[in-house]
């Protein structure tokens, strides 16, 4: 499966989307070698598979993160337009 190139908003989440999609590449050739019988090999991928997860996890963290700290930029320069409007 193919994730589409517009996905997600900002290049922490395209990140995180090809991350992905190389854990999911990683893991089938883990599940193909375990058949096969090269263990070695398996363990080779689902460890790679793993580290591109923790790779996503991570962009996915610093992206919510990026969305809060805009967020509150946000707020505080309403809640300062609201206050100078009273006054």
């Amino acid at each position: 499966m193919m994730i589409p190139d517009g996905m997600g908003d900002g290049p922490m989440l395209q990140e995180a989307s090809r991350e992905l999609e190389a854990a999911i590449h990683d893991a089938r050739v883990a599940f193909d070698c375990i058949g096969l019988g090269e263990i070695d090999r398996a363990h080779t991928s689902a460890v790679t598979a793993r580290t591109a997860i923790d790779a996503a996890v991570t962009a996915v963290q610093a992206a919510l993160a990026q969305a809060a700290s805009n967020s509150a930029g946000t707020n505080a320069a309403a809640s300062a337009n609201a206050a100078e409007t009273e006054n």
